[in-house]
């Protein structure tokens, strides 16, 4: 038996299961194949449900067989001293410790070619002063590469850790995030690559006893970014917020997919995302999928994306979906919206004197305050805010997006 086969014995799954590694529960609309077999895995192309919006010509071939054995990338550390970061082998018995087998082809590709994985780990107890950042620079995106990052909060403890991507890559790769009993954890992705780069990444939660956890995916650079979050319950009592901030440019395409899994008894989830777009052909996509088995009973989750298209040219797609299989929850809903500009906002702002790019502006960042308030990493807050304001940048000069 290999070591991915045992993982999956180990946690009551056939090698076709569902998404998140979630036993049989009778059928459902969110099934998926999940397997660390790659050929379990059929090429797609383009017009299953899960790959309908994504523009696959741009994938350069992560989601086929392009070799993903690249290493021009350079990864740095700056972590808390109580926080234990180390790259160990492929093998390490912590890769798969989140429950979690691959449920599309570049994951399966990714967790099969990374050889090497990167462990974080917060001791039991420990309240760790500083978030602990990792910061991968891609070199160049001429050769592919897979990475793999297992991040374990252990019992009661507190952290913050964040995972920045920059410079210029082909990537695909896999983040679990395990989260033991009591534990309180925040995970920040930060996708602010160049605009070559094209990233394709599955995050994969597990949510301990009473543990708290906030994960939060930040997407600002890149030609094409796919980040695709799954998250479930190792026991009762946990609570998940799910927060994500993206600003799409000309061109750019931007996806965001997410799969709440209430498999657990009095748990609760709330998730919010909020985008900009701007530009000719700039695109994004947010799924959000929220499953409620029956056993989760006494459970609350609330889902909600909104979106704010600056320019005409500009696309955005917002699917929302719910399924309920137990009656007995405190509640459960969700929302989307995608508008433009209020012309009476903008005509309130003009009126009293400010310019219409000035007023711009301010719309923007009161859109996106509320949010990066939420994320409460004062070391990235700033950088979050500055990022906006270049992006805003960018956009002057470009035609507003127009009423109909």
């Amino acid at each position: 038996m290999t070591t991915d086969t045992a993982q999956q014995a180990q946690h009551g799954l056939t090698e076709h299961s569902h998404g998140a590694g979630a036993p049989d529960h009778g059928g459902s609309a969110f099934d998926t194949i999940a397997s660390f077999d790659v050929a379990d895995h059929p090429v797609p192309h383009g017009r299953e449900e899960e790959w309908r919006f994504t523009p696959m010509a741009r994938l350069r071939g992560l989601h086929d067989d392009t070799p993903l054995d690249g290493h021009d990338y350079e990864v740095s550390v700056d972590a808390d001293p109580q926080v234990v970061v180390e790259t160990v082998e492929a093998a390490d018995p912590r890769r798969g410790s989140s429950g979690y087998v691959p449920n599309d082809r570049p994951s399966a590709r990714a967790w099969a070619e990374a050889d090497k994985v990167l462990a974080i780990t917060v001791p039991a107890d420990v309240v760790a002063g500083k978030p602990t950042i990792v910061r991968l620079r891609g070199l160049s995106a001429e050769k592919a590469a897979a990475g793999h990052v297992v991040i374990t909060a252990e019992r009661f403890s507190q952290s913050v850790v964040v995972l920045e991507h920059e410079g210029s890559a082909a990537f695909a790769d896999n983040v679990e995030i395990i989260t033991h009993d009591g534990a309180r954890l925040t995970l920040v992705t930060l996708q602010d690559w160049a605009d070559d780069s094209v990233h394709l990444s599955h995050h994969h939660v597990s949510v301990g006893r009473d543990a708290v956890v906030k994960h939060v995916v930040v997407s600002f650079g890149g030609d094409l970014v796919r980040t695709s979050v799954t998250l479930d319950y190792a026991a009762p009592g946990g609570d998940a917020e799910l927060l994500g901030l993206y600003f799409a440019d000309s061109g750019q395409h931007l996806e965001k997919r997410l799969f709440v899994d209430h498999n657990q008894p009095n748990c609760r989830s709330n998730v919010l995302y909020k985008g900009a777009l701007q530009g000719g052909k700039a695109h994004t996509v947010w799924i959000g999928n929220v499953l409620i088995r029956p056993a989760a009973e006494g459970i609350s989750t609330y889902e909600l994306n909104r979106n704010l298209v600056l320019t005409d040219g500009a696309r955005a797609d917002s699917v929302p979906n719910l399924e309920i299989e137990t009656g007995e929850i405190e509640g459960a809903g969700h929302a989307s919206a995608t508008g433009r500009f209020d012309d009476e906002q903008l005509f309130y702002l003009m009126a009293r004197g400010i310019p219409a790019d000035e007023a711009r502006r301010l719309v923007v960042r009161g859109f996106f305050t509320e949010l990066i308030n939420k994320i409460g990493v004062p070391e990235i807050a700033e950088r979050l805010t500055a990022t906006v304001e270049r992006e805003l940048a960018i956009g002057e000069g470009l035609p507003a997006a127009t009423t109909h």
